[in-house]
């Protein structure tokens, strides 16, 4: 973020109010940071000598660090010494900046669901996504209910490069989405995919099975997801 050229503005040194522009102020006490406060009257309204914005000293990285390590929200928001919602801004706009990942053809992928919830236990969702076998890299995703229209936003995705092999779990919905020709359902093919859901639910504790700490917004999941895959 680039630091506002008001930051400095202090009212003290030229004693005019901000808001109307009158110089018929006076002190009105301190607030809890000490800073003075100032009340004016001819707009009646209060304001204090000078505004800080701390966000604007962190960088981009070190939210993608701390996003990546699992911290929440709440917790990023103590250690940068930010608010939380300034740092809820800031990760949706680094997630919209984030392009998608390039897909090569004639690939091999490894497609599974993992779940999670949303808001509360009773709103479950599932992350539907897939992993290259010789990159390890996750090309695609897509959170929604297990169903075939969420389903289909990842395996579109991958027929579009002209798929080497395709492997899934039993999950019946696949049959009727990827040809036959390419889709394999066999034993020990899925196990990347599996060790990677083990290493998402350790590192984003908003995914651990047994905690309280899920996501209590859709878009903030799709971007801290985001985030993590591809940042």
């Amino acid at each position: 973020m680039i630091k506002n050229d008001t930051s400095c503005f202090k009212v003290s040194d030229t004693g005019i109010c901000p808001n109307c522009k009158s110089k018929k102020i006076i002190k009105n006490g301190f607030t809890k940071n000490r800073k003075q406060q100032y009340y004016c009257n001819c707009c009646y309204k209060r304001f204090i000598d000078f505004y800080t914005n701390n966000s604007y000293r962190v960088d981009d990285k070190i939210i993608i660090q701390l996003t990546k390590e699992g911290l929440g929200i709440r917790s990023s928001a103590r250690v940068l010494q930010i608010s939380p919602t300034t740092l809820l801004k800031r990760i949706i706009a680094i997630a919209k900046r984030i392009p998608n990942q390039p897909i090569y053809m004639g690939k091999t992928y490894e497609v599974d669901e993992m779940r999670c919830f949303v808001r509360n236990k009773k709103k479950q969702i599932w992350i539907v996504y897939a992993l290259e076998r010789t990159t390890k890299k996750i090309v695609s995703f897509a959170i929604g209910r297990r169903t075939k229209k969420t389903l289909q936003n990842v395996i579109n995705t991958l027929l579009l490069s002209q798929p080497k092999t395709i492997y899934t779990d039993g999950l019946r919905h696949y049959k009727s989405l990827i040809g036959t020709s390419i889709h394999k359902v066999k034993r020990f093919r899925t196990n990347h995919i599996e060790r990677c859901n083990l290493t998402l639910r350790t590192h984003l504790k908003r995914l651990n099975r047994k905690t309280i700490c899920f996501s209590r917004n859709f878009s903030v999941l799709q971007c801290i997801l985001r985030i993590y895959f591809w940042a």
